[in-house]
């Protein structure tokens, strides 16, 4: 049991604060009900896409600062597909956007295995790559989502207090993560994350693991992206705030920035507190402004604060 509650002990807190900002938001809220809770739902879902893709390349010792491009590509690429389509081109559709993010992501891993120069740098300048190329497809708003695949995820599901769109994000996130953790790949990952020269001695093949890695956060990044059309019925090709979001929710839900330990489960749990925290303090009426600057302020301690962790573990 102690060994247990070792394991999963940041995931337990972090649930226990999520429980506590949802009794804080009935008191704030007392109408707060099934339908706020769907639109809190909703308005993670995105946020939730962005911090799994980017947990996957930290876990893997990376990062990807093009996430949100990625995700405007994806978006713009479904709105412009499935606009006016009949239920089965919104199929092809889906499968094409998926396709497109295992590929952008890939690209981003292959430039940086085959140049070897650092992640952060290539990811910043394939930022501003897929940013043009989202604006190539859709120089503004515009397209549309099929209307029954929106209803996918707005509403509840068999009971008033289960949004579809959560049931959606569990049911995408564990038929990714949970085959790819347990599989010979998803250890490469972790190895390479905690020490990519032991990996490499035992055998690992790190170049082909990590552009894998960078392979399934772009799918994740494509599936953000997705969502995010299906919930404003439109694509967006100017990338959102899922950046400094994902990357504050990673560290947030456990997982070390130098990469080898975390999982999907507490980034995920903590971007909807960090979702959450803005809803209250929208609901306390509190200025824009200053709910801009909270947020902001929030994310950079927890980034800073994982920064510091991951030093402390080089160290050792």
């Amino acid at each position: 049991m102690s060994r247990l509650i070792t394991k999963h002990g940041w995931t337990a807190g972090l649930l226990s604060i999520l429980v506590l900002l949802f009794i804080l938001t009935r008191m704030i809220q007392p109408e707060f009900g099934a339908s706020g809770l769907d639109s809190l739902s909703r308005a993670t879902l995105p946020f939730a896409f962005a911090t799994a893709a980017m947990a996957v390349v930290v876990i893997a010792g990376g990062i990807d600062l093009s996430v949100a491009s990625m995700m405007a590509v994806a978006g713009v690429t479904a709105a412009v597909l499935m606009d006016g389509a009949g239920d089965g081109m919104t199929v092809v559709a889906v499968i094409v956007v998926l396709l497109i993010g295992l590929a952008m992501g890939a690209i981003n891993g292959a430039l940086i295995v085959l140049t070897r120069v650092p992640d952060i740098v290539v990811t910043l300048a394939m930022l501003y790559v897929w940013e043009g190329v989202a604006l190539l497809i859709l120089n503004a708003p515009g397209g549309a989502a099929t209307p029954w695949l929106r209803q996918l995820i707005v509403g509840p599901f068999l009971v008033p207090w289960l949004p579809k769109s959560f049931v959606f994000l569990v049911v995408c996130v564990a038929l990714i993560w949970v085959p790819l953790k347990r599989s010979k790949l998803g250890l490469s990952i972790y190895a390479i994350g905690s020490d990519e020269l032991a990996a490499y001695r035992s055998g690992v093949a790190v170049g082909r693991t990590r552009i894998a890695a960078y392979a399934v956060c772009g799918l994740f990044a494509a599936l953000g992206g997705l969502t995010l059309t299906l919930s404003t019925g439109n694509g967006e090709p100017i990338p959102g705030p899922y950046l400094m979001a994902s990357v504050s929710a990673v560290v947030l839900g456990g997982v070390v920035l130098g990469g080898g330990k975390g999982a999907i489960l507490g980034p995920i749990i903590a971007v909807i507190i960090l979702r959450l925290v803005r809803m209250d303090l929208t609901l306390m009426s509190v200025d824009p402004n200053v709910t801009t600057i909270v947020e902001g302020t929030i994310m950079v301690v927890v980034v800073m604060f994982g920064g510091v962790i991951a030093y402390r573990g080089r160290q050792k």
